[in-house]
C-alpha cells in the first residue's frame, strides 16, 4: 500500500511562512516514512482574508500606517517557491472555479481545446536552444509530460473560457516551476529569476497564453503588543495593526461565513495525490476545515487525521462547528485514527477527545514558548514529531 501526506496550513498564513513550515513538515515526514509523497494544500491566498475595498471600512486606515504591502519582488520569490513544491497549485485553484456560461462555439469546445493544445504542445526550435543553453532539455521534457497528464490540467479545463488565457498561461508556469525544481534535486546550478521568467515568457506565448497570473501576493503581517498605552496610540496606528490582524482573526471569520472554498480546495488536493491512501495533516484553522471536510463528504482515501494546535474541539462545544452541531456525531465515515496534539501554552489550541468520545486522541506537548509563538512552534518540536511518529506506525 502506498500512501500520500497532505499538509493543511492554519490561520494568517501566506505564501512565505507557508514555504517555510512546508519545507519543515515534508523533511520531518520523510525522516518517518521516505517513500510517502508529502503534498501541501496552500489555501490562504485564494481564501484568506484580505481588504478587498483597500481598508476604506477602517476610519484613518492609509493616515495610521494601513496598506504597506511587500514589496513586489518579495512577492513573486514566495509564490514561485510555492510553485517549485507544488507545480500544479495554480491550476488547482483554477480546477474549482465555476464553469464559465455555456454558449455557441466554433469547432472544438473550450476544454477539448485547451486539453489538445496543451497535451500536443512540442517545443520551438528557438525554444529548445534556450533550453539546452540552460542544461535544461531533459528537465523541461519531462516536467511537460508530466504537467500534461496531470489532474490538475484535466480539472482546470472544465473551466477554461473561449480563450483560455490564464490557464495557459499558468500550464506555461506549471512547467518552468517543475523544470526548475527538476534541476535542482540533481544539483544543478540555480537558474538566476530574470532567466527563469525569460523562459515563462518564451513558453507561455508560444502556448498562446498572456500573463494574466492569478490573483493574491503576500501581504505582510505587523506583529502587535498588547495595547495598554493611552487609546491614542492605537487610533495612530489603527491601519497597520489593522492589516496586522487581519490575516488570523479575519481568516477565521472568513472561513465561518464562506469557509466551503478552503473546503474544497483540501479535497481536490487530496483527490490529486498520488497513493492508495492519504493522511491529513492539518494545523490550527486548517484542522477545522479538515473535520469540516471530512464530517461532510467520504472520502475514502483519507483515514488518518492528525490536527495539531486546532480548535474543533472548542467549535463544537460552544455550537459554532459548520458540519456538526451537538449532540449529533461524527458520521461513521469519518477517520477512526484521528491524533490531535495540543500545548497548554498556545491558546488557540484545544482538546478534542472529550467532545469526541471515542473518536479523538489527544496528545499533550509543550512547545516550550509562549503564546503566540507557541501557536506556530509546533513543527521545530520533537514531541510533535514523536507522537506523529508513533501515530503512523
Amino acid at each position: 500500500m502506498t500512501r500520500s501526506v497532505v499538509f493543511v496550513h492554519g490561520t494568517g498564513v501566506r505564501e512565505k511562512s507557508y514555504n517555510d513550515t512546508f519545507a519543515t513538515v515534508r523533511t520531518r515526514i520523510r525522516a518517518i516514512r521516505p517513500e510517502w509523497e508529502v503534498r501541501g494544500c496552500l489555501w490562504g491566498p485564494a481564501h484568506g482574508a484580505e481588504f478587498v475595498h483597500g481598508g476604506v471600512s477602517v476610519p484613518g486606515y492609509t493616515r495610521s500606517g494601513g496598506g504597506r504591502e511587500a514589496e513586489d519582488l518579495d512577492a513573486a520569490i514566495a509564490e514561485w517557491e510555492v510553485l517549485y513544491n507544488d507545480p500544479g497549485y495554480e491550476l488547482r485553484l483554477l480546477g474549482l472555479r465555476p464553469p464559465p456560461p455555456a454558449g455557441m462555439v466554433r469547432g472544438l469546445p473550450p476544454a477539448k481545446r485547451f486539453l489538445k493544445a496543451v497535451q500536443e504542445y512540442r517545443p520551438s526550435p528557438d525554444l529548445v536552444a534556450r533550453l539546452d543553453r540552460y542544461g535544461l532539455r531533459t528537465d523541461f521534457d519531462t516536467a511537460l509530460r508530466t504537467v500534461a497528464g496531470s489532474p490538475e490540467v484535466r480539472d482546470a479545463a472544465t473551466t477554461v473560457d473561449h480563450n483560455g488565457y490564464e490557464h495557459r498561461y499558468a500550464v506555461a508556469k506549471a512547467v518552468v516551476a517543475a523544470t526548475v525544481a527538476s534541476a535542482g534535486a540533481r544539483g544543478a546550478d540555480a537558474l538566476a529569476g530574470p532567466d527563469r521568467d525569460a523562459l515563462l515568457a518564451a513558453l507561455s506565448g508560444e502556448l498562446s497564453g498572456e500573463s494574466r497570473a492569478l490573483t493574491g501576493g503576500v501581504r505582510q503581517a505587523v506583529k502587535t503588543s498588547a495595547l495598554r498605552r493611552a487609546t491614542r496610540w492605537a487610533v495612530d496606528r489603527r491601519g497597520s495593526l489593522s492589516d496586522g490582524m487581519l490575516p488570523m482573526a479575519g481568516d477565521i471569520l472568513r472561513y465561518q461565513a464562506r469557509g466551503d472554498g478552503v473546503r474544497q480546495l483540501i479535497r481536490r488536493t487530496v483527490e490529486n495525490a498520488p497513493g492508495d491512501k492519504v493522511t491529513l495533516l492539518a494545523h490550527s484553522l486548517g484542522g477545522v476545515a479538515a473535520v469540516d471536510l471530512l464530517a461532510m463528504e467520504r472520502l475514502d482515501r483519507v483515514d488518518q487525521l492528525i490536527t495539531v494546535g486546532s480548535q474543533a474541539g472548542l467549535l463544537y462545544e460552544c455550537g459554532a462547528l459548520a458540519s456538526l452541531e451537538h449532540p449529533d456525531t461524527l458520521p461513521g465515515h469519518f477517520p477512526a485514527a484521528w491524533l490531535n496534539i495540543h500545548d497548554p501554552w498556545d491558546l488557540l489550541s484545544y482538546r478534542a477527545a472529550g467532545v469526541f468520545k471515542g473518536r479523538a486522541h489527544d496528545v499533550q506537548v509543550s512547545n516550550g514558548q509562549p503564546f503566540p509563538h507557541a501557536h506556530s512552534a509546533y513543527w521545530s518540536n520533537a514531541e510533535v514529531w514523536d507522537a506523529v511518529s508513533a501515530w503512523l506506525d
